[in-house]
């Protein structure tokens, strides 16, 4: 009896391993080109960095009703940075080093902050200004502050205060894309804020 003998070569197929193998190179592959194409957008960038501050805040005015703590958010429109920071017991504006989450924050390159605290359609004038601790400048009064050589000078205090008592300063802050020589216009996200949380957030808007 002759029996025929097939080449090997011709009767391999994939093995199972193999093909799942493939697949997930082809998955891998697909991830990176999302990655690529989402992760660049600078639209997707500022939204998010724009839903990440406006989280912190509401989670910051919560921290101040429960803890019974006055609160701010420094903004440093040079360094394109916010931080939160807590008015300690002697009345000086110290940064919130208990919780990380309210650690300073520098934006990336191209971000810039443009706040705005005065003429809002929405601001109340009497509302925030019911304690001592602050002014109608929204600065810490000028019998806490101290002069000093260049390195001993605080920090300013904050432009935006939240308060224990639920209430905080109306506000708008720009978030702010502008790449020098690009294609697109400037645009930016802003965060809203009347007198207690939530704050509204809107865009994306050109310059």
């Amino acid at each position: 009896m002759h029996i025929c003998h097939l080449d090997k070569s011709q009767q391999r197929g994939f093995t199972l391993l193999e093909i799942i193998l493939v697949v997930a190179l082809m998955g891998l592959v697909v991830s990176i080109i999302s990655f690529n194409a989402f992760g660049t957008d600078p639209k997707k960038g500022v939204e998010e960095e724009t839903r990440r501050l406006q989280v912190l805040f509401d989670m910051a005015s919560d921290y101040a009703v429960l803890n019974q703590k006055q609160l701010g958010l420094r903004i440093d429109d040079d360094a394109a940075s916010y931080e939160f920071v807590t008015l300690s017991d002697e009345d000086k504006w110290i940064p919130l080093d208990s919780q990380p989450i309210f650690a300073l924050k520098e934006l990336p390159e191209f971000y810039t902050l443009e706040l705005t605290l005065d003429n809002l359609p929405w601001q109340n004038d009497d509302s925030l200004f019911d304690t001592r601790v602050f002014d109608e400048q929204l600065s810490v009064s000028d019998e806490s502050v101290e002069i000093g050589n260049e390195e001993d000078i605080e920090p300013p205090p904050p432009q935006i205060l939240i308060l224990s008592s639920g209430e905080h300063s109306p506000f708008e802050l720009r978030i702010i894309y502008d790449e020098p020589f690009a294609e697109a216009p400037a645009f930016f996200f802003s965060l809203q804020g009347e007198d207690i949380p939530p704050l509204t957030r809107q865009g994306p808007e050109d310059l």
